[in-house]
């Protein structure tokens, strides 16, 4: 691991078979989204580049993904629980977020809430700094 400020945080869905590894700090900022999936799934997220995320072997064959609207954002869920422990958001294709809630206790020190303005996403957009958190230091 380069950034000793970075922690390997582990977590997955709730039956299991879709588990995770991300590197982010042990303190994050999460979004609240109001958008219409957010809100409805009560998803809170932090988000990270992708190359800080990796899948576990065997994960991938529960996942499957839903689109709408510009289908830019790749919402993933595993097949056999419905959890989204993780998805492509659309302020941050190049990244991934990951549901706060779905880290494994342990390794998060301190969670910063921001709130997205999702239902007004471009205004947001532009007046939010989320963007920049997929953004690598390195």
């Amino acid at each position: 691991m380069a950034d000793p400020c970075k922690v390997i945080h582990k977590g997955g869905c709730h039956c299991q078979r879709v588990r995770w590894e991300v590197e982010a700090p042990n303190n994050v900022v999460v979004w609240k989204c109001n958008c219409s999936v957010c809100s409805m799934r009560g998803n809170t997220h932090f988000v990270v580049p992708s190359k800080c995320f990796k899948l576990m072997d065997g994960a991938e064959e529960f996942l499957t993904t839903y689109t709408f609207g510009t289908h830019t954002a790749k919402h993933i869920f595993c097949k056999i629980c419905g959890i989204t422990s993780f998805y492509v958001p659309r302020s941050n294709p190049d990244g991934i977020a990951v549901t706060v809630a779905c880290v494994d206790p342990g390794t998060l020190t301190n969670v910063e809430i921001r709130h997205y303005d999702g239902r007004n996403w471009e205004s947001s957009y532009i007046q939010s700094s989320i963007a920049s958190f997929s953004k690598s230091d390195t």
